[in-house]
C-alpha cells in the first residue's frame, strides 16, 4: 500500500520520522525502517529518517505487507532430529540456529514450525505462538528438548521445570580453568543495566544456581559438565562470563574472538548433552542423551590435539 500526500504547512521543516510518525499514527521506530528499505520518498527522491520535510514536497510512502511475528511458519528445518518419540511428548535433537518458537524479530526456523512440518501434533495449551513449549534453548545452543504432545504432558512437564525437578545437563567449553575445579556459582541474574538484549549478575536479579565440574583442562579452554538447578535465560553464559571465564565462541558474553576463529566457532560452544524427567503419565524416569554437533566436535577435537 502507497499513500502520496503534500507536506501539511504545519511539519516544512520538520524530521521526517517525527512527522509521519504524527502524520500516519505509526511510530518512528517503523517509519525509520520504512526509511531504511527506501519506502519513503519525498519529490520522488529516497530519504532517511533524519532529513527534513519541504514545503510543498510529495510524500509517497509504501507501507509493506509483513507477516506477523508471532505466526508459526509451518517448514521443515534442516538438521532438527527426534531423539524419543512418546505418545505424551517428544524429545528432540535442536540444531544451531532454531528458535523454540515465533517471536518478535525472529525470522529463522523454529522447532514448533519444524515439528509441525513433520506431521507432529503438540499440545494447544500455552500462547498460539509456543504451543507445547515446556521449556526452551537458546538459538545458539543445541541439544536435547522436550515438547509436549498432549494437553496433560503440558501441565505436568512445565510444573515439573517450574519445581526444578528435572535433570538439565550442559556441556560446554570456556576459556580458561576455573577454579575450583568442581563447585557451584550462586548469583542472581537480571537484564543487563546497558543492553536489552544482554543478561548480567546483578544485585536485584532473580535466583540462580549453576553446578559445574571440569571434565578435561586443554590450557587456553576446559570442557565442563554443567547441571542447571535454576533455568534463567543465558544462565550458563552469564555466570562463566561473570567468573572472566566465557563460554567459548561467545562474542557477546566477552570470549576472545582469536580463539573463536582458531576453533572454528561462529556460536558459543555450549549443549545440551542430558535431559531427564519424570514420565507425565507412567511416573517412570526417563533421560535422554544428545550427542555433539559437527562444529562443537570440531573445536574439541582441535584442543584435544593441541593445535
Amino acid at each position: 500500500m502507497t499513500e502520496t500526500f503534500l507536506v501539511p504547512e504545519d511539519a516544512v521543516g520538520r524530521r521526517i520520522d517525527a512527522a509521519l510518525a504524527s502524520l500516519l499514527g505509526i511510530t518512528r521506530t517503523a517509519v525509520a525502517l520504512l526509511c531504511s528499505e527506501g519506502n519513503v520518498l519525498q519529490n520522488g527522491v529516497v530519504c532517511g529518517k533524519s532529513d527534513k520535510l519541504r514545503a510543498g514536497a510529495s510524500i509517497a510512502v509504501t507501507i509493506p505487507e509483513r507477516r506477523d511475528p508471532l505466526a508459526v511458519i509451518v517448514e521443515p528445518v534442516e538438521g532438527l532430529e527426534i531423539l524419543l518419540d512418546d505418545d505424551d511428548f517428544v524429545v528432540i535433537d535442536k540444531p544451531v540456529g532454531v528458535a523454540a518458537h515465533p517471536s518478535p524479530g525472529w525470522v529463522g526456523p523454529t522447532v514448533v514450525g519444524g515439528l509441525a512440518a513433520a506431521g507432529y501434533r503438540i499440545s494447544t495449551s500455552g500462547a498460539a505462538e509456543r504451543t507445547g513449549i515446556v521449556h526452551r534453548l537458546d538459538v545458539g545452543t543445541s541439544g536435547a528438548m522436550v515438547v509436549a504432545k498432549t494437553e496433560h504432558a503440558y501441565t505436568v512437564l512445565k510444573d515439573a521445570f517450574r519445581t526444578r525437578s528435572v535433570k538439565k545437563i550442559y556441556h560446554t567449553v570456556v576459556q580458561g580453568l576455573p577454579d575450583p575445579l568442581q563447585g557451584t556459582i550462586d548469583a542472581p541474574i537480571g537484564r543487563h543495566p546497558g543492553y536489552d538484549w544482554r543478561f548480567a549478575v546483578i544485585e536485584d536479579g532473580r535466583p540462580s544456581i549453576t553446578h559445574y565440574e571440569v571434565l578435561e583442562a586443554f590450557g587456553k579452554a576446559s570442557l565442563l559438565e554443567v547441571h542447571l538447578e535454576t533455568g534463567r535465560t543465558h544462565q550458563i553464559r552469564v555466570h562463566f562470563s561473570a567468573l572472566r571465564h566465557p563460554c567459548a565462541g561467545d562474542l557477546t558474553y566477552g570470549a576472545d574472538p582469536k580463539l573463536a576463529a582458531e576453533l572454528g566457532l561462529t556460536r558459543q560452544w555450549l549443549h545440551a548433552h542430558k535431559l531427564g524427567f519424570t514420565h507425565p503419565t507412567s511416573g517412570e524416569w526417563v533421560e535422554v542423551t544428545s550427542g555433539y554437533p559437527a562444529d562443537l566436535r570440531y573445536a574439541l577435537e582441535h584442543l584435544r590435539e593441541g593445535y
